[in-house]
């Protein structure tokens, strides 16, 4: 059976007319791509699509009119109930581990990639529906999303875009009229989800998986153009690319338990070769400092927990260089001691991402050997005492400008001599930095947010929104969590972890 055969064909969409009127500037370099990369289908249409919001500022950077998609024609297409000019609807190919075990065929069982647009910044991105309807890749699944999981990827998301980290973002979310069936009927809603691209370690594994290195070529060549042109030209492009892959990960994981984030389901189909946050299905925030910190209802054995992100990166990305082996080179040992040699940059490369970053949460400029053991201990006092991960580094900006400011970190503490003891070696070490109190001070204020999606806050918007038709609660949320370093008058109750802590909090997958 050819690869190609292996994808069951497309039934066409009843009638999805094409709107002609709203103007997205597609060009779409994966829809060119040989047809076994994807399934071409349109979008199935719902019943009766009502907008909840368009990212006016993404929209424009994209180089589409905002008022345009606000339009009932614009709605239309981001409900999938019409097809845009220029734009080629696929659902692509894709395998990928899943807690260890190898699926060789996943694919967007609820996804369609609508097309690729050149932003005004020059980058070229995807446009993407989520909750399209069921595709060939759909695995008996219904193909739609309901309105919590959407709104959630739209928070979280944005949460990450605002916070600074490499992530896909939310263009737009709307209602569809018809009910999804869960645990409970549920109102459905479609998400425009927006990405430097869609290709993923999965993807490679799929062609890899079926001894197809002509497709695992093609891919290669096309994710080098589209995220790293410079490899084209190396020595050994495959290399050069992996090593690319490896380090944009190795930033990202550091950049994650920097801001406590818990990525809750880090398969290789949703590990990107772009190096963004994508998939934000039972990922959470920390509130209490906890390595060992869980959410995820699936992940029972906590492959995924916080502190094991980085190891199972160094895994997932292990997975990617096994499908490059052959075009590393043609000798199998030389292919083999180069990705072993890449692979073995990760954990150097994270490291120095994870230390530095730690040393700009506590105020540091300067690099000193003891620094390693001064951050270690204040983890281990948080975790020994419950203390917040994220007010305790962004009171410490005021501790470190004046230590009248103390109480407000010792209090986060559940035996504040804990902090007590670590305080002074702080201090210590920050008379050795040069950097004057006010500047420390307003640095640490920029790494160290005041406002992340606190669980509660983020469950409290969605049921608000689920149970009653209220969008209030989330635009609120939304609009708090756009600016997380900043000061918000009050909203200071935002910042603040929930009274009464669950242990039996867990989040979901939205399928």
């Amino acid at each position: 059976m050819a690869p190609q055969d292996l994808i069951a064909p497309p039934q066409p969409a009843p009638d999805v007319p094409v709107a002609p009127r709203v103007h997205i500037p597609f060009d779409n370099s994966y829809a060119r791509l040989p047809e076994r990369f994807y399934a071409r289908l349109d979008p199935t249409r719902v019943a009766s699509p009502r907008l909840i919001r368009v990212n006016r500022d993404l929209a424009t950077l994209l180089g589409i009119d905002p008022d345009a998609l606000e339009t009932p024609e614009g709605v239309e297409i981001l409900a999938g109930n019409r097809v845009a000019q220029g734009s080629e609807p696929i659902a692509q190919a894709y395998a990928g581990h899943q807690f260890g075990g190898f699926s060789p065929q996943l694919g967007d069982g609820r996804a369609i990639l609508l097309g690729e647009v050149v932003g005004r910044d020059g980058q070229r991105r995807d446009i993407q529906l989520k909750g399209s309807g069921p595709t060939p890749f759909s695995r008996r699944g219904d193909g739609r999303a309901a309105l919590g999981p959407v709104l959630r990827e739209y928070l979280i998301s944005e949460a990450m875009h605002a916070l600074g980290l490499p992530t896909t973002r939310a263009l737009a979310a709307v209602t569809t009229g018809e009910t999804v069936l869960r645990d409970r009927p549920l109102p459905g809603a479609v998400f425009t989800r927006v990405a430097a691209s869609h290709i993923r370690v999965g993807t490679f594994q799929y062609f890899a998986a079926r001894r197809d290195m002509d497709a695992v070529r093609t891919l290669l060549d096309h994710a080098i153009a589209r995220h790293d042109p410079a490899a084209a030209t190396a020595e050994n492009p495959a290399r050069a690319f992996l090593d690319g892959v490896v380090a944009r990960q190795a930033e990202l994981i550091a950049r994650w338990l920097l801001i406590g984030f818990i990525h809750g389901v880090m398969n290789t189909d949703n590990t990107t070769v772009s190096g963004e946050t994508i998939d934000f299905g039972p990922c959470a925030f920390m509130d209490a400092y906890s390595p060992g910190t869980v959410f995820s209802s699936i992940d029972i054995q906590g492959r995924y927990a916080y502190a094991n992100q980085p190891r199972i990166m160094q895994w997932n990305l292990a997975r990617l260089a096994e499908c490059l082996l052959p075009l590393l080179s043609e000798d199998a040992d030389v292919g083999m001691a180069s990705a072993q040699e890449a692979l073995a940059g990760f954990v150097p490369r994270f490291q120095a991402a994870y230390l530095n970053g730690l040393r700009r949460k506590i105020g540091l400029t300067t690099e000193e050997e003891a620094d390693t053991a001064l951050v270690e201990d204040l983890l281990e006092r948080m975790a020994e005492n419950r203390a917040d991960f994220t007010l305790t580094f962004r009171r410490l900006a005021d501790a470190a400008a004046d230590p009248a400011a103390d109480p407000a970190v010792r209090t986060l503490f559940q035996d504040p001599a804990a902090y007590d003891g670590w305080v002074e070696n702080w201090r210590s070490r920050l008379a050795r930095d040069p950097a004057p109190p006010a500047a420390r001070r307003a640095a640490m204020r920029a790494t160290n947010p005041a406002f992340i999606p606190r669980n509660h806050r983020v469950e409290a918007a969605l049921s608000a929104a689920v149970d009653r038709d209220d969008l209030a609660p989330f635009e609120e949320l939304l609009a708090i969590l756009a600016r997380p370093y900043d000061d918000q008058p009050g909203r200071e109750a935002f910042t603040h972890p929930p009274e009464t802590v669950d242990p039996t909090y867990q989040t979901f997958c939205g399928t």
